[in-house]
């Protein structure tokens, strides 16, 4: 197993992306402590990785607020010794971070504080643990919409969370400059469009949805699974040289 007896975070761990990576830690052989704001979503999660055998703790809390991003961190450390592995993949976007009542400036607030500074918070906290216990690795979840820019016509020119995931990878630059001298490796997953809650808005529109799969060259979006094999890869040995670097995951976008 690649990830024997190693404590993982995984924040977001209630859905999507988040629950994939969960779900195939455990079956790697990690104890996985499944954060998420929605504690239904995360106890969820939980009961799928012990059907499956595997060990589990649920966690809730909001990325955004450094006491529960503290409290994240100790859900594992405090039950298990010691936190291995951090995946920072809690994310909201633009068409699901707020009601629709809410104004511009809130919708960005929103999604920079979720995106942007959850990864640096739950971050902030994790660094000490792995350091306390010799090192670790943290992957960060990015997006392609933070190496490129949106498609005109798709309303990206003042969606934040392009910007929002742009900040993800220059932080993980930055973090992993730091911390390579501590034996703590962080890298970050840049997905195309993938199939998830996060994406349904567009995915429910039946000829947006044609549109964004004629948009990658394998002509359809990703699973939640096929990113979640990337971050496992990023958690495991098997990346042991590698720090600081982006994970391109898109069914080819990002090379046209």
């Amino acid at each position: 197993m690649r990830l024997e007896n190693r404590v993982a975070l995984v924040t977001g761990g209630g859905s999507g992306i988040g629950r994939a990576t969960s779900e195939l830690f455990a079956r790697e052989g990690a104890i996985v402590v499944v954060s998420d704001l929605n504690e239904v979503d995360a106890l969820e999660s939980v009961q799928r990785i012990e059907a499956g055998g595997g060990v589990a703790s649920p966690v809730t809390g909001d990325v955004s607020s450094s006491a529960d991003a503290e409290r994240m961190v100790r859900a594992a450390v405090d039950t298990h010794g010691r936190l291995d592995v951090l995946v920072n993949s809690a994310g909201v976007s633009g068409r699901n971070a707020l009601p629709e009542s809410a104004n511009p400036e809130e919708v960005w607030d929103r999604v920079i504080d979720v995106n942007l500074k959850g990864t640096y918070l739950v971050s902030w906290y994790a660094v000490p643990e792995m350091e306390r216990t010799g090192g670790g690795s943290i992957i960060n979840l990015s997006s392609i919409m933070g190496l490129v820019g949106y498609p005109a016509g798709l309303g990206g020119g003042f969606n934040a969370y392009g910007p929002s995931k742009g900040g993800v990878l220059q932080f993980t630059r930055h973090l992993a400059v730091d911390t390579a001298r501590k034996n703590i490796r962080v890298n970050c997953i840049c997905p195309g469009y993938v199939a998830t809650n996060l994406t349904r808005a567009l995915t429910d529109d039946e000829d947006l949805l044609r549109d964004l799969e004629g948009r990658h060259p394998m002509g359809r979006l990703g699973r939640p699974e096929e990113i979640a094999y990337a971050v496992l890869f990023l958690a495991s040995d098997e990346s042991s040289f590698m720090t600081g670097a982006p994970m391109i995951v898109d069914g080819g976008y990002t090379a046209q």
